[in-house]
């Protein structure tokens, strides 16, 4: 997919997301501050149980759902990315747009999510001296849980995602061909209704 295709794809998936909530006339705001961690493919934590080397991911996702549709924005960071590697320092910051599809079924809402957005990875190698590279990357990710509200504006959330980037991983300038990054995401939030 070049590039032009991706950015023409994005605007489209957002034009979609716009649409689609401006129909829910009962929409309501959300913020949702949470907590988790990475596993399975690039991260440090290979597999989602029996991980002995989990990095703390954080970050909170804000939006507005109604009966049936939704929409997100959510922004999330995780130090040590690529687990404990000595005389290297990681780090990954996610921002993502997301259309949710958030049915109301009493005071729980499972939901299945889909969107796009940036994937920023940092690296620090210190053995050498300082030497520093950082990509930014366009991607999607994909994903779902439920959220259990305990009255009209107060509620928890669990879910598990999948990240993906479109473009191929760049270190220090040079392509690593075939290798994009991604990563899976299981956290818990809190969520605040308004």
């Amino acid at each position: 997919m070049s590039g032009r295709s991706v950015r023409i794809f994005a605007l489209l998936i957002v034009m979609f997301v716009f649409a689609a909530a401006a129909q829910d006339a009962q929409a309501q705001g959300f913020i949702s501050p949470f907590i988790g961690y990475n596993f399975g493919g690039d991260s440090g934590c290979l597999e989602l149980t029996d991980c002995r080397d989990k990095k703390v991911n954080w970050g909170v996702a804000f939006g507005a759902m109604g009966n049936v549709v939704g929409f997100e924005e959510e922004f999330a960071y995780t130090s040590d990315f690529f687990g404990d590697v000595p005389g290297l320092s990681s780090s990954l910051m996610t921002l993502m747009s997301n259309f949710m599809i958030v049915p109301k079924i009493g005071p729980i809402r499972p939901y299945a999510l889909v969107g796009v957005g940036l994937i920023k990875t940092r690296f620090e190698f210190t053995p050498l001296g300082f030497l520093e590279t950082s990509n930014n990357d366009f991607g999607w990710d994909i994903g779902g849980g439920v959220m259990g509200f305990f009255g009209e504006h107060v509620g928890i959330r669990g879910d598990i995602r999948y990240y993906h980037s479109f473009q191929d991983f760049e270190l220090f300038g040079f392509n690593i061909d075939a290798t994009k990054i991604d990563f899976g995401r299981a956290s818990g939030a809190v969520v605040f209704k308004f």
